[in-house]
């Protein structure tokens, strides 16, 4: 087949489709230009179509355990079969490096093999069996097995951060498959050609192996197709990457249905980077070095950057300060991944600019052709602190603090503490957060446990010595935390433990494992 080929339709249960009207086309953030097709806009026939053949294989008994390991490994084979032109269609349309999305696509193809070796290897969906004791005092005891089977099927967002690693065949989709549900993807609009060419790789997985066609469909549209899909009555759990509002829409549509289903959203976070006073001694220059990299890498379009950096108010904090700022200073304005969001960083920049509590370090004034700078911005921790008390004194949200608010792109925050305790005292009012990182010096300082501890209250993942970004796929990771980092701190959309997010436990009692499905 020709994988090249788009054709800017809808794909419900392996067929083109495009009953509805044109929708939009993908821009080219690079050349400011628009990029055929048009690709039409899901109508509601093709939603209840798309989630009605969901629906039947979901009761068909058909994709079993062995059938799934081997459906996410021909996806990754077939992924890969695409070759450069998935590659050319993801840069053009998100301009993200070809370099970068060669690593996304390998992530992807081995994240998907992750899944099936973890099947295989007997690591998901284990039993837990209590045999029977008829002589049980004062009542016998029946023999009960806890079984794990998939939720039904699943609504899959795209991110528009990861074209392919969090996409139509990324983690979300990935752990859908890997617990046996059927998978509706709504195509993000930033990337619908790089979408549709994988989704078409899908499809060719599921035809080669023989299994129903409507495992899976993939649907373009915006939040009109959203919603429709989120409330459809047959689906049965919704797996989102992207912003808060976006996930908080979707979390309250599918809360207010007849049938509340749950939604696993990972959403906003400012990842703080606390920075102990032997941390500095050890290392400045490595320090700033490494928070500059990891504030701008992908031009701070990671869910994991860290947006607020935490340091003493002190000689060795100015110098800190003073080396990142002219780290920043020589980084080239660079292009986002669409204009839209180009727009929304220079409004949140913008903001602080005009916050008098917060002063500006580097944060030139507008982008040019779409191209962003990064930012610095410094306060006082006390400032930091007295917004948080005051948002939670009058029973609000203190997420909706300036010094909080997430700012998706290459902006930093740099909060000055005058002392460890009074850092101890600002992570205790933090809001949850997917990741938070603490600097120390190599053989631990005062207050380094007590941060820890503290964090662990608030956050999914904690780091020592390091940097967020750069998430590891494996079986520890856990990439969610309290809201507003996810919906549910339970669980990660990041590693084979995400396959527990579609999974449903079942009991049999006094039933022969004959007759368990």
């Amino acid at each position: 087949m020709e994988w090249a080929t788009i054709s800017g339709k809808n794909r419900i249960g392996g067929r083109e489709s495009s009953l509805g009207p044109g929708g939009h086309m993908a821009f080219n953030p690079i050349e400011h230009e628009a990029m055929e097709p048009v690709f039409t806009v899901a109508t509601s026939a093709e939603i209840e179509k798309a989630c009605s053949l969901a629906w039947d294989v979901f009761y068909s008994d058909v994709f079993g355990w062995a059938e799934r390991a081997n459906l996410l490994d021909k996806i990754a084979e077939n992924i890969e079969a695409i070759g450069d032109p998935l590659l050319e269609r993801a840069h053009a349309e998100t301009a993200l490096p070809l370099a970068r999305l060669t690593g996304e696509r390998g992530r992807t193809c081995a994240q998907l093999r992750m899944f099936a070796t973890a099947i295989r290897n007997g690591e998901v969906g284990q039993e837990t069996h209590i045999t029977a004791d008829p002589d049980r005092q004062p009542m016998p005891r029946p023999e009960l097995r806890r079984r794990l089977y998939p939720i039904g099927p699943v609504a899959v967002f795209g991110a528009s951060n990861f074209p392919l690693a969090f996409s139509v065949a990324g983690g979300d989709t990935a752990s859908a498959f890997a617990a046996g549900c059927p998978v509706v993807v709504k195509a993000h609009p930033a990337h619908p050609g790089t979408s549709e060419l994988v989704a078409r790789a899908i499809d060719e997985a599921i035809k080669a192996l023989g299994l129903p066609p409507g495992l899976f469909s993939i649907v373009f549209g915006g939040a009109e197709v959203a919603a429709e899909l989120v409330q459809h009555r047959f689906i049965k759990a919704v797996g989102f990457t992207g912003s808060k509002g976006a996930g908080r829409a979707l979390f309250d549509l599918a809360s207010r249905r007849p049938n509340p289903i749950p939604v696993f959203a990972e959403m906003g976070s400012v990842n703080p980077i606390f920075v102990l006073p032997g941390a500095l001694q050890e290392r400045e220059e490595a320090l700033a070095a490494g928070y500059v990299q990891s504030l701008t890498m992908g031009v701070g379009q990671f869910c994991t950057n860290p947006g607020v950096l935490i340091v003493p108010d002190d000689a060795a904090g100015d110098q800190l300060v003073e080396h990142i700022e002219q780290a920043l200073m020589n980084i080239e304005p660079s292009p986002m991944l669409t204009s839209e969001m180009a727009m929304r960083y220079e409004e949140g920049v913008s903001k602080l600019r005009h916050n008098l509590a917060i002063q500006p370090r580097f944060a030139p004034d507008g982008s040019s052709d779409g191209l962003v700078r990064p930012a610095l911005f410094q306060a006082a921790l006390s400032d930091a602190i007295e917004s948080l008390e005051a948002a939670l004194n009058a029973k609000a949200d203190a997420i909706h603090s300036d010094f909080l608010e997430e700012i998706f792109g290459p902006a930093g925050l740099v909060l000055r503490a005058s002392s460890v305790e009074q850092m101890l005292k600002f992570a205790k009012l933090l809001p949850g957060q997917l990741t938070a990182t603490v600097q120390s010096a190599k053989d631990g300082e005062n207050g380094l446990e007590s941060l820890v501890s503290t964090l662990s209250r608030a956050v999914g993942r904690i780091v020592l010595n390091g940097f967020p970004t750069g998430v590891e796929v494996n079986a520890a990771m856990h990439h969610g935390g309290p809201y507003p980092a996810s919906t549910d701190a339970r669980f990660t959309s990041v590693g084979t433990a995400a396959i527990d997010r579609f999974l449903r436990p079942v009991a049999f009692q006094s039933i022969p494992d004959s007759m368990i499905p």
